[in-house]
């Protein structure tokens, strides 16, 4: 059963909208995520999955609409949205400089964390995603999946209600990858954390995610369950990966078709 959208939602976003000129790289955005679940965006590269997160996480301002964490609007209380929310973004955000310690350190004063409460903050933090023997290692020595999961430590600080993971596994291997969403999954259940993420693993979005929805030129073209997605498609044995083909596929032809065709037309001018 699905629960009414404004019942539980922590998250609910109203036409939300972000263009750069002409371009349109979310279009009216209508959806609400429920407290305590793990929801992905899904979609082709520049569907505006990122775009869409940043506005979520007040990093960006929408060009219209807006959206509601927790009862916070992000355009008119995006102060207060920040002391609720974590953001890990694609790219890499620890200082390589500093050890793992260190960079906790920094985002405990950062989110205001009463100084009485950091050293324990931080010690439980390394110890939760299974970082303490690198504490006082230098992050530059640190592998892909350590760096993942002190980023993801880092977000956690401040105990947020909502944490946004931009592809949050993207480059490691699947022993690195299996160890991020291990710690991921049990934020949710120690601390009731709501997970919005984007991804472009179909299957970890398979495993992972109660709800996915499928963005398309800045729109949502399908969500539901994984499961109901799958079933949606009437084949056998259908996986999500079949899903994302039939539903973002034909929004992503017709621009890719645009593409190839003025590539053509270039080579062509300088060959004629």
């Amino acid at each position: 059963m699905h629960a009414h959208p404004d019942t539980m939602a922590i998250l609910v976003t109203r036409d939300l909208t972000r263009a750069y000129g002409r371009f349109i790289a979310v279009d009216a955005l209508n959806l609400s995520v429920e407290a305590g679940e793990i929801f992905a965006l899904l979609g082709p590269n520049g569907a505006g999955k990122s775009t869409a997160l940043r506005m979520l996480a007040t990093l960006l301002p929408p060009t219209s609409g807006d959206a509601v964490i927790d009862g916070l609007s992000i355009t008119r209380q995006a102060n207060g949205v920040r002391r609720i929310i974590g953001y890990v973004p694609q790219m890499l955000s620890a200082d390589g400089s500093l050890t793992g310690y260190e960079n906790l350190m920094i985002f405990a004063k950062l989110y205001d964390v009463p100084s009485t409460e950091r050293e324990a903050r931080v010690a439980e933090a390394l110890s939760f995603m299974g970082l303490e023997d690198a504490a006082s290692k230098l992050v530059s020595r640190y592998s892909g999946g350590m760096i993942r999961r002190l980023e993801i430590a880092q977000s956690m600080m401040h105990r947020p209600r909502l944490l946004f993971l931009d592809e949050p596994t993207v480059g490691l291997d699947p022993i690195a990858r299996e160890a991020v969403w291990r710690h991921i999954m049990e934020l949710q259940k120690e601390f009731g954390t709501t997970i919005m993420m984007t991804t472009h693993l179909m299957e970890e979005a398979d495993t992972t995610c109660s709800r996915v929805a499928l963005m398309a030129r800045g729109t949502i073209v399908a969500l539901d369950t994984p499961d109901r997605l799958k079933s949606s498609l009437q084949m056998p044995g259908a996986t999500l990966d079949d899903v994302f083909i039939h539903y973002a596929g034909s929004a992503q032809e017709s621009a890719q078709n645009f593409k190839e065709i003025s590539r053509e037309r270039r080579t062509a001018r300088r060959l004629g």
